[in-house]
């Protein structure tokens, strides 16, 4: 059988040693003669797994010792309301930076929990010359007081990218489900950062978050006991029985990753990626990208078709192929190919190769 590469935007593949050791462990875990599915999430076996995974993303992402690690439900949208409920108050105020659909749902979850009255937003995509581009405002000159400024650094569905740090007076949180662990960050420019786990982490129904000391003490409105920050703190991600299969895969992610060589190294392979698929998009006038080259995002790529009339039958084509989920997002269409960690490059290559021969073929 060919190989088949997954670009889905999330839930996304997973790195193929990793799968095969879970499969293997699957009935029998480090031992136990039971699946890691079945055991205590407080039995020492498990906890041992839990402090490894904290370590080794510690040793990853470089996360300063005045930052907690949590590992918790919700996903990112768990995270859209739990950010406003654990930092707003009564009487607080956030900045919602807004660079596409991941950011608006963001802003309109805070909206419904905060009110309008709370809540500040600036759209940061302006067009360039018929393309999308992200300008960052200068927030030092914005007269007004917030809790935190929100923004999303990847945009999935829109397949923009914001690579310039945020320069804020205010702390930062930073939406960073699709693009977590993909290249460096400096960690201690934000006060909190979280991740749906189904991209670059593990599989769906976990999140990590990421949350210095500081804005833990912020005034907090009342929630669920379960996104309770300082609760999560408190019961080292066990105030009520976590995702442990989740936990457990991407305990296994981060040992992959550490494997190849860590972020410094997936990150050239990131980019070589994109760089790749872009010099695709670029070279043929079958297709096109309406994202200025400073922004396009290496996770997402997103593209179209100039002939619109062809998208069902490249799909179709593509899936023969060996190449799945490359529809773009119901609200934009296109086609997207999501280029996380686990994407090897051959997958890439192949690709490159189906794009070149449709457009020949159909031309």
């Amino acid at each position: 059988m060919s190989a088949i590469y997954n670009f889905c935007a999330g839930p996304a593949m997973l790195p193929a040693a990793v799968m095969k050791k879970a499969q293997q462990e699957l009935l029998d875990w480090n031992g136990q003669g039971v699946s890691v599915m079945e055991i205590s999430h407080r039995s020492k076996e498990f906890i041992a797994l839990t402090e490894q995974a904290e370590s080794d993303l510690r040793e990853l992402m470089q996360i300063p010792a005045n930052y907690h690690v949590l590992f918790m439900h919700g996903g990112g949208r768990g995270q859209f309301s739990a950010v406003v409920n654990n930092f707003l108050g009564d009487q607080g105020k956030a900045l919602y930076l807004v660079s596409g659909q991941w950011s608006s749902a963001a802003l309109a979850e805070a909206q419904k929990l905060a009110g309008e009255a709370q809540i500040d937003s600036l759209n940061i995509v302006e067009k360039h010359n018929g393309l999308n581009a992200v300008v960052l405002p200068d927030l030092h000159k914005i007269d007004a007081d917030y809790r935190y400024v929100h923004y999303c650094p990847n945009e999935t569905v829109d397949g923009i990218e914001i690579f310039d740090e945020l320069d804020s007076p205010w702390p930062i949180v930073a939406d960073l489900s699709s693009t977590i662990m993909s290249r460096e960050i400096d960690v201690s420019r934000y006060g909190l950062i979280y991740a749906g786990a189904q991209k670059n982490i593990g599989p769906s129904g976990l999140s990590i978050v990421i949350v210095r000391d500081d804005m833990l003490t912020l005034p907090s409105l009342p929630q669920s006991s379960i996104m309770d920050y300082r609760l999560a703190v408190e019961h080292d991600s066990m105030f009520n029985t976590p995702p442990t299969f989740a936990w457990y895969l991407a305990a296994e992610v981060f040992a992959w990753l550490k494997s190849t060589g860590g972020i410094a190294s997936i990150a050239k392979i990131n980019q070589q990626k994109a760089q790749m698929l872009y010099q695709c998009i670029d070279g043929n006038a079958f297709y096109r990208n309406g994202v200025v080259a400073a922004n396009r995002s290496q996770m997402n790529v997103t593209f179209q078709l100039v002939n619109e009339a062809l998208d069902s039958e490249f799909l179709k084509q593509a899936q023969i192929a060996g190449l799945v989920a490359l529809k773009g997002h119901r609200i934009v269409g296109g086609m997207r190919a999501s280029l996380y960690n686990a994407m090897p490059l051959d997958g890439v290559i192949a690709l490159v190769k189906f794009m070149n021969e449709f457009a020949n073929k159909h031309s």
